[in-house]
């Protein structure tokens, strides 16, 4: 299936899914047919930030009208944060929507965690993950934790890369959210964490959900 992507938002997220996609393509021996478009990660936020969903539908709609008429199937948003308007965006697409939240939700139930802390934008966290997870307890830091949280995030996804000590307050955080909240396991409710956390032993367990939804995609692409 030709998959198209909605990437940019940020770089380092779009890297990491194309990178993931391609290796498992690889490895299953099926030749890709992949096209990419580009949002504005800042008019994201900013979207975002207002809670404007009309303004990021019309964009993430213009987009996928694009990838239909270069022959897409599909289309997956490469970013957490663009899924705050997905339902809308789902009832409007040109596409279908391969859905990063439905597939967190179906992977927790096949995992069986309970209580789960989620580091991201303040939105994804105030939200407890855009309240689309039905299968377990979705824990978000409290106080000056979140606000510390946000802020690295945001100026990590701007960057395309983490600072030590943007990656020390995601790892206090989480230690927290584990020792004191009861979280289970820590989600990556931003996809660019993986900045942060890939390819590294933390001591706890952590749902990547940039790695879920890539793999998800890999399976449509399959088709």
């Amino acid at each position: 299936m030709h998959i198209g992507l909605v990437g940019g938002i940020g770089p380092a997220a779009t890297d990491y899914y194309y990178r993931r996609i391609i290796a498992a393509a690889a490895r299953r021996g099926f030749a890709l047919d992949l096209t990419m478009v580009h949002a504005d990660s800042p008019i994201l936020l900013d979207n975002l930030a207002r809670d404007d969903r009309a303004a990021q539908v019309a964009i993430f709609s213009r987009l996928a009208g694009r990838l239909a008429a270069a022959g897409a199937e599909t289309v997956a948003i490469t970013a957490t944060a663009g899924h705050f308007c997905i339902e809308d965006f789902k009832a409007v697409s040109p596409l279908p929507v391969i859905d990063l939240i439905e597939e967190v939700d179906r992977a927790f139930r096949g995992l069986g965690l309970g209580r789960v802390g989620v580091l991201g934008t303040r939105r994804v966290m105030e939200t407890r993950f855009y309240g689309g997870i039905a299968s377990a307890e979705v824990i978000p830091p409290g106080g000056s934790d979140l606000d510390a949280v946000h802020r690295a995030y945001v100026e990590m996804a701007a960057a395309g890369a983490v600072t030590e000590d943007q990656r020390e307050v995601f790892l206090s955080v989480s230690r927290r959210l584990i020792a004191e909240a009861g979280a289970e396991a820590i989600l990556l409710g931003g996809t660019d964490l993986v900045l942060a956390f890939d390819g590294r032993e933390v001591g706890f367990e952590v749902v990547d959900c940039a790695g879920l939804h890539s793999d998800a995609i890999v399976e449509r692409a399959a088709l």
